[in-house]
C-alpha cells in the first residue's frame, strides 16, 4: 500500500495550488484593468499666419510760409533800372506781403514759395512779384491754371482765362495778358517760370515792361523741331562710256 503523504507534504502542496490560484487571479485583474494603446492621432497642419500690408504713409504736402525771410541771390537778379528809370527794390521789412499770401493764387505750386521780393517803378506804373520755390521746379506752361486768380491778384477786374495768351516775348516764353475793357490803358499783365523762380509783372508803359522782362531770368522757347526735307539728294548715275 502506498505510503499517504505526511501532513507537511499536504501542507505544501495546498499552499502550492493556492498561490497558484492567486497568481491567475491577479493576471485576470490586470488584465481587466488595462485599456487599450489609444491609436497615434495625426497633427492638424499649421495655418499660415497672414502678414498684413503695410500701410503706405501719406505724403506731407507742402506747408505755406507766411513770413518773409532774406533772399540776397533773388534781390540780385532783378534790374536796378527799366527803359531808363530806376526800379525801387524795398527791403523784406517794408512789405507785408508774404511768399504764402501770393503763393494762393498759383495754387498747389504757390504752396511751395519760399521766398518773395517786390520791385516797382511808381510812373509809369511797374510792378513786379519774384517767387523763389522749393522743389520740383516748374515751366511756364504749368502757370496755366492760375492765369485768372493771377490777373485778379494785380487787380484785373473778372476772373478771365481767355485773354491770356502764351507768347515769345523777348526770348522768354511768358503768359501775356493785353489791354482789353478790364485793365487800365495800355495795362499789360506777365507771369513766367524757370527753374525755382515764378514771376508776376503788370505795367502800364510796353518799354518799361519790355526792358524789366528782358533783364530777368526766363525760360527758352522750344526749338521747332526741323522738317524733313522732301527733295532728293542728287541721283548718280551709270556714267556713259
Amino acid at each position: 500500500m502506498p505510503t499517504p503523504p505526511s501532513d507537511a507534504a499536504h501542507r505544501r502542496r495546498s499552499t502550492s495550488k493556492r498561490h497558484t490560484v492567486a497568481l491567475s487571479a491577479l493576471l485576470l485583474i490586470l488584465a481587466g484593468c488595462a485599456s487599450p494603446s489609444p491609436s497615434p492621432t495625426s497633427s492638424p497642419s499649421p495655418v499660415p499666419t497672414a502678414v498684413p500690408t503695410p500701410t503706405p504713409e501719406p505724403t506731407p504736402q507742402p506747408t505755406p510760409i507766411f513770413s518773409n525771410v532774406p533772399d540776397p541771390a533773388l534781390v540780385a537778379l532783378i534790374p536796378t533800372e527799366a527803359a531808363g528809370r530806376a526800379v525801387q527794390i524795398p527791403a523784406i521789412t517794408e512789405f507785408g506781403i508774404t511768399p504764402g499770401d501770393i503763393g494762393e493764387v498759383y495754387g498747389e505750386i504757390g504752396t511751395r514759395f519760399r521766398s518773395l521780393q517786390l520791385a516797382y517803378i511808381s510812373r509809369p506804373r511797374l510792378s513786379l512779384y519774384a517767387m523763389r520755390m522749393n522743389p520740383p521746379t516748374v515751366r511756364t506752361v504749368d502757370l496755366e491754371p492760375y492765369l485768372a486768380a493771377a490777373g485778379e491778384y494785380v487787380g484785373i477786374a473778372g476772373l478771365h482765362r481767355e485773354p491770356w495768351t502764351l507768347q515769345t516775348v523777348t526770348g522768354h516764353l511768358v503768359w501775356v495778358r493785353p489791354e482789353d475793357n478790364a485793365t487800365l490803358r495800355g495795362t499789360r499783365v506777365y507771369t513766367w517760370a524757370v527753374d525755382d523762380l515764378v514771376f508776376l509783372l503788370i505795367g502800364t508803359d510796353e518799354a518799361q515792361n519790355l526792358s524789366m522782362l528782358a533783364g530777368l531770368p526766363g525760360e527758352a522757347p522750344p526749338t521747332p523741331t526741323p522738317t524733313p526735307s522732301t527733295t532728293g539728294g542728287p541721283s548718280v548715275g551709270p556714267s556713259a562710256s
